[in-house]
């Protein structure tokens, strides 16, 4: 899995025990999602000229360690599935090798407030092929 996003832990992302707050991972996973699809060729906005935007439909945690105040987190990001309105990325949250959380995301590509068909383009882009 590549690392596609890292940023140091701010004070204001713990707890009174200099524990990162959890509903910050699922933050730190939307940033590293736009860095993944910029990793892709499709930075922000390049769905948009095929009409189509994505929404985040579930994500599921799992938290193994803590991260603290004064580490530096490192996002890791993977597809793991690509289906034909939605795709699955599986996110890992580590601080150096220790993994801190994980954090699987299934997004759904939408086209005026629909499910929609991902377009060939971005598929092929996604894919490699």
């Amino acid at each position: 899995m590549p690392e596609v996003w890292s940023a140091p832990v701010r004070f204001v992302e713990c707890d009174q025990q200099g524990v990162v707050f959890n509903a910050h991972y699922l933050t730190w996973a939307d940033e590293a999602v736009n860095a993944w699809w910029e990793t892709a060729g499709l930075p922000f906005g390049a769905l948009s000229a095929w009409g189509v935007e994505y929404y985040v439909k579930a994500s599921a945690l799992d938290w193994v360690s803590s991260a603290r105040y004064g580490d530096t987190v490192a996002v890791d990001a993977e597809l793991e599935k690509l289906g034909r309105t939605s795709l699955t990325l599986g996110f890992t949250v580590r601080v150096g090798e220790r993994v801190c959380c994980t954090i699987r995301t299934t997004y759904v590509a939408t086209a005026d407030g629909r499910p929609a068909p991902w377009p060939d383009e971005v598929r092929a882009q996604l894919t490699g092929g």
